[in-house]
């Protein structure tokens, strides 16, 4: 530390998720990914509210990962916030060739789970709600009316 300025010298670093000494009182610090940084799974992902432990700074809310419901609406949900998270991510890092296979992995992975999705609870979009002989879009159950197995 500068005993003048009182500003320490040490570098940030990156992926410690709290706030760094270098960033001064009242000066807002945002941090960035790295390329090839670590990432969550896509449950852990969508739990934390960012696919990058680097982002992952402290909030009072988070839910924990192991208390999210494990059905296919919370697997489809996990797959599409990682699609999201990736593609914001290489809106500024678009030659991370890595992030770019891991967002065609999770796409696809999507398609697959949204198909499988629709086929055993109904469409969720009015997109697809006409794919079948019949218009389906308000058949029942609704996404929010989903019951567990038993129940």
């Amino acid at each position: 530390m500068n005993p003048d300025t009182g500003i320490t010298t040490r570098p940030c670093a990156d992926a410690c998720g709290t706030m760094p000494a270098c960033a001064p009182l009242a000066v807002p610090y945002v941090p960035f990914q790295q390329e090839r940084s670590q990432k969550y799974d896509q449950i852990n992902a969508l739990a934390n509210g960012t696919i990058f432990p680097g982002l992952n700074l402290p909030f009072h809310l988070k839910a924990e990962a192991a208390g999210l419901a494990d059905s296919h609406s919370t697997q489809l949900q996990a797959l599409l916030f990682v699609v999201a998270e990736l593609g914001m991510y290489l809106d500024t890092h678009q030659d991370d060739a890595e992030a770019f296979r891991l967002f065609q992995q999770y796409t696809e992975m999507a398609r697959d789970a949204k198909k499988r999705y629709e086929e055993m609870h109904g469409p969720l979009t009015q997109l697809s709600a006409g794919q079948n002989k019949t218009y389906r879009w308000l058949d029942d159950p609704w996404p929010w009316e989903f019951k567990k197995e038993g129940d």
